[in-house]
């Protein structure tokens, strides 16, 4: 069976239990349609299919760029307006009473993983344009806008580093120093942003950051710890802090059946000592933190050539600033020890420290999850979110639903369909406040 086949196969015989379009629940209660939510989940899926089920739809791409005209069509369809900005992150507003007030955003990604699943990011912008939608056919004007967002490139696996929609809405990165990142082909980021805006020549232009009342983002957990809780909702209170680096190991290339070993400056030799002291004494600190060296090119990669040139990437994460600041020292100072005699330069690509999300949203995401009778627990979440970028600038927080084992980033990546409508009811109720007194139920 095909890619597209399986994913119309699950989504004809897994869909949750019918939910009304965007109708009163049970006492009251507002509630998404659960069917629509999933049937859009799974038509997304199939913008990037993959053979093993997953998805493969890169930030930029033409695959992006078909699921914004899927989108839009979709939000036109309900009488909202899209909208885009200058780096590329989708807008899709409910329209207040004053336009002009800072509005109230909710959403997370397009964009996936080369060999990805089918809700990681996605899930939280299709969650916020199905809770526009319900509120649009209820006939709700919020006192100010209540915008869906899909952030530009937060996987950073097409153009590193992630996350540069949501840093340069936020000011962390410039949009001179996003547009000037080139693929592993050589494309450059302006080049695929100005192709993206040349597909959607009517759409209006938003300026680049604007105040916002609140920030929400629904998500797939991407860790085990919620399925073995057995919790529906968690509530996250914050995300652990990342740093990034990039390794240039440079040694010289010699001829591997003449040259004597101790007249080597072999640099895959020099990254098998730094490699070595790394994992032990950074990756083994302690039992949180997350020691990754998840990328090594190797040149010139021949079977008979001393290699000169060893190239890698790490990822370092901690939820303690202190102590990933620490680390982070640690690691440059057994890089720069032991390389010798090869020539090692370390520069940092990430550093974001741990934040808390905002104490408030917690409470009603918490509360949220009680009046539909969901199980929830604090979360803290191990991966990194645009939420992180939007925390400085406004209350933030964000919803996560149970995965599958936590597998994410895999195309076998997996999210029950009700826990998928539970999390969009939570989304729901928690916006609702902003959408004001006439959207109570």
């Amino acid at each position: 069976m095909n890619a597209e086949a399986a994913t119309d196969q699950t989504a004809r015989t897994e869909k949750p239990e019918k939910a009304g379009h965007g109708t009163a629940g049970e006492k009251g209660i507002w509630r998404i349609d659960a069917d629509r939510l999933w049937d859009r989940l799974m038509t997304l899926a199939r913008i990037g299919a993959t053979p093993g089920g997953g998805v493969d739809r890169q930030a930029l791409s033409a695959e992006e760029i078909a699921s914004w005209h899927t989108m839009i069509d979709w939000a036109l369809s309900a009488g909202l307006e899209p909208s885009t900005d200058a780096v590329g992150n989708l807008f899709i507003a409910l329209p207040g009473i004053d336009r002009n007030a800072p509005p109230v955003l909710a959403g997370s990604h397009l964009d996936s993983q080369p060999g990805g699943g089918r809700f990681d990011g996605v899930y939280g912008v299709a969650a916020a344009l199905e809770v526009l939608t319900t509120m649009a056919a209820r006939g709700v004007r919020p006192p100010v806008d209540i915008v869906c967002v899909a952030w530009m490139n937060e996987e950073g696996s097409r153009f590193a580093p992630g996350m540069m929609g949501s840093e340069a809405f936020a000011g962390v990165r410039s949009l001179e120093d996003v547009r000037a990142v080139r693929d592993a082909k050589g494309v450059s980021v302006a080049d695929a942003l100005d192709a993206l805006h040349a597909a959607f020549p009517a759409l209006r232009r938003r300026p680049l950051g604007f105040a916002l009342a609140a920030y929400v983002e629904a998500h797939i957990e991407q860790g085990p710890i919620l399925e073995a809780q057995d919790h529906v909702i968690g509530v996250v209170t914050g995300i652990q802090g990342k740093k990034t680096f990039d390794i240039v190991i440079e040694g010289e290339r010699g001829h591997a059946g003449t040259l004597a070993m101790a007249d080597r400056r072999d640099a895959l030799a020099a990254f098998s000592r730094i490699a070595v002291a790394l994992y032990a004494q950074v990756g083994g600190h302690d039992d949180i933190v997350k020691f990754t060296i998840g990328r090594l090119q190797v040149e010139p990669n021949a079977p008979s050539v001393v290699p000169e040139r060893a190239t890698l990437r790490i990822d370092l994460r901690h939820p303690d600033n202190a102590v990933l600041e620490r680390l982070g020292q640690r690691l440059v100072t057994l890089c720069e020890t032991l390389a010798a005699p090869c020539h090692v330069s370390v520069t940092p690509l990430v550093d974001a420290p741990s934040n808390v999300f905002d104490p408030a949203l917690q409470q009603a995401i918490a509360q949220a999850a009680e009046r539909i009778g969901e199980p929830h627990m604090p979360i803290l979440s191990a991966a990194g979110h645009d939420a992180r970028h939007m925390a400085p600038l406004c209350p933030s927080a964000m919803i996560f639903i149970p995965c599958r084992d936590g597998v994410s980033h895999a195309e076998h990546e997996w999210a029950e369909p009700t826990h998928v409508a539970a999390g969009a009811n939570v989304l729901l109720r928690v916006l609702l406040p902003y959408a004001g007194e006439g959207a109570q139920p």
